[in-house]
């Protein structure tokens, strides 16, 4: 259930009947402070001023329309005209209950979306580096959440697989076939594509190979194509061994690369002059938006096609929320791209909207963000300023954490070890990444992201092995948890009630793509039980009544933690 949700339909019935404005927003919020009660409602001084009246005045009216008397102890109004909701251990209880009878935590069914979320989008013939880590994994705990609440999620992983490149690369791999090299698995994908440049911009004979390639691939060679979809391959499964190492859901068979719109780019460019958006200027194809202007204060304008008839990443884009409208029937679309890409999507999406290619009711969302920092606030990189590769990054992740796991557990057999290495460096480095707001830079750190202490992976980790635990050292059966959840101390209360919030919580996340309120959500949640666990008797609680509610309260932490971790892509172990 969804307290939010269901307290502001509440109070919106009764400012209606009070008299409030029909568009007036109740604005209920979980309270800051233990004395504000669990919920407030701080729409009333925005509905009184439209009304001219004094807020408390409104606030007194709504109260007595308002009907909550079953889940609200007590309803008062505070300052100006706050509505404060103190919720009823009893309605609590029976709320949790409801949570740990349901494998999906009693959370508020939906109506399934088709959301289509781009993100990684890698590129071939190079390796992943950090600069595809947000994407990555910020886009997989969007899907993740999507999916877990019952939506039909379509990864669509946008990948870098056309251009004039490809006649360069295809005309490297070609020399080496000749060669018979042995390292056909191109198993350094960023050595093979230097030596690739360095051989276009040296050598005359290979540069015009590599030119001529690239017309003969754009018009579909068999050749060249059976040339091209090998580089794609190759550089494919070595992106699929980091996905299944950093716990991503991508699969082969999510890959819709630029190569998939080109059909489409010269039919878009024919429609849009067609239309009268795309005009001749200087030669190329332009679209100029009057929402944009340049420095001169005229529209600016926006190339879909070269002077050389060449297609740009707009005209790609174009046809790529096209597609998505009319091949995969998209109710969303979310696009996980930096930050410095907005304006690029937003001409591109205007261009998309103008020229009718998308109904009104398809929401197109970039969900940007920052970048990856070092310690000196510059860009993430090796000591040498070069890109760090992604599979380096995550074995010194592993590596760091195996070290740390060695030292907490001597005693620990290597299979084991090594499991538990993987599982907590590979959930810090994500956890770190996720835990911060995506719309900002953040500071990479190994110090703080491997830390037990905090709102870290390890901490939320070990929280969730502490509660299985307990079930784990007394053998208990859950089937055999027979008594209900009774809420007679604060602590009990206040953990209850953090759990019944995990479906706003959810919710709020499946909307904006903030799966940093996850992160913050669930380290409260481990905070909360933490408080319980010390102020609360579990197994030696004093009556089996009781002793059999907090344990109904552990299962339902371990659950939650668990559950809330996986829409985050980060895994439990049972030990550590």
């Amino acid at each position: 259930m969804n307290i939010q949700a269901f307290l502001s339909e509440k109070i919106s019935v009764a400012m209606c009947a009070a008299g409030a404005p029909a568009d007036s927003e109740p604005l209920v919020r979980q309270s800051a402070k233990v004395q504000f009660g669990d919920y407030q409602a701080n729409g009333v001084m925005g509905a009184a001023k439209k009304m001219g009246i004094p807020p408390r005045q409104l606030a007194e009216k709504i109260l007595e329309k308002l009907d909550i008397t079953d889940i609200a102890d007590k309803v008062e109004i505070a300052g100006p005209g706050f509505i404060n909701i103190f919720l009823s251990p009893q309605w609590v209880a029976k709320q949790a209950e409801d949570a740990l009878a349901d494998e999906h935590l009693n959370v508020t069914p939906v109506e399934p979306q088709t959301i289509v979320i781009d993100y990684s989008s890698p590129n071939v013939a190079k390796q992943m580096h950090v600069g595809h880590l947000r994407s990555t994994i910020i886009g997989d705990a969007s899907a993740r959440t999507l999916s877990f609440l019952g939506h039909n999620v379509i990864r669509a992983n946008h990948l870098g697989d056309w251009g004039t490149q490809f006649g360069m690369l295809i005309a490297y791999l070609e020399k080496k076939q000749n060669e018979n090299a042995a390292d056909m698995a191109l198993s350094d994908l960023e050595e093979f594509y230097r030596e690739a440049k360095k051989h276009y911009d040296e050598d005359e004979v290979f540069a015009e190979r590599a030119r001529n390639y690239v017309v003969k691939l754009q018009s579909g060679d068999e050749y060249c194509r059976t040339m091209w979809r090998k580089l794609v391959d190759i550089t494919m499964q070595q992106n699929q061994v980091t996905y299944q190492r950093l716990n991503v859901t991508l699969t082969e068979d999510d890959i819709m690369g630029e190569s998939l719109y080109n059909p489409m780019l010269a039919g878009i460019v024919a429609d849009l002059k067609a239309k009268g958006l795309a005009v001749e200027s200087e030669g190329a194809t332009v679209v100029f938006l009057d929402e944009y202007k340049n420095k001169e204060g005229e529209p600016m304008g926006v190339i879909v096609q070269k002077k050389d008839g060449g297609y740009l990443y707009t005209t790609t884009d174009i046809a790529c929320a096209k597609y998505r409208h009319e091949t995969l029937h998209a109710d969303r679309v979310l696009y996980y791209i930096d930050s410095r890409q907005h304006q690029h999507l937003m001409q591109a999406w205007t261009i998309v909207r103008k020229a009718g290619y998308i109904p009104d009711s398809m929401s197109l969302e970039h969900h940007m963000f920052g970048m990856m920092l070092g310690k000196d606030g510059r860009p993430f990189k090796t000591r040498s300023g070069g890109t760090i590769r992604l599979t380096d990054l995550l074995d010194e992740a592993q590596e760091r954490a195996r070290a740390l796991i060695a030292e907490k557990n001597p005693d620990m057999d290597k299979d084991e070890l090594n499991n538990v290495a993987r599982v907590v460096g590979i959930g810090a480095v994500k956890y770190a990444d996720l835990s911060k707001n995506r719309t900002t830079d953040y500071i990479f750190d190994w110090d703080l992201m491997l830390s037990f202490e905090g709102n870290t992976a390890p901490y939320m980790q070990y929280a969730y092995t502490r509660v299985a635990s307990i079930f784990k050292r007394a053998e208990i059966d859950e089937n055999a948890l027979t008594q209900p959840i009774a809420l007679t101390q604060s602590h009990e209360r206040q953990l209850a009630l953090r759990l019944v919030q995990f479906d706003e919580t959810i919710m709020q996340v499946s909307r904006e793509g903030t799966p940093h309120v996850m992160c913050a959500y669930l380290y409260d949640l481990a905070q909360a039980f933490s408080g319980f666990y010390e102020n609360c008797p579990i197994l030696s609680a004093e009556d089996e009544n009781t002793r059999q509610s907090r344990l109904k309260l552990a299962r339902l932490t371990a659950r939650t933690l668990k559950q809330g971790l996986d829409t985050l892509g980060i895994e439990t172990v049972d030990r550590m």
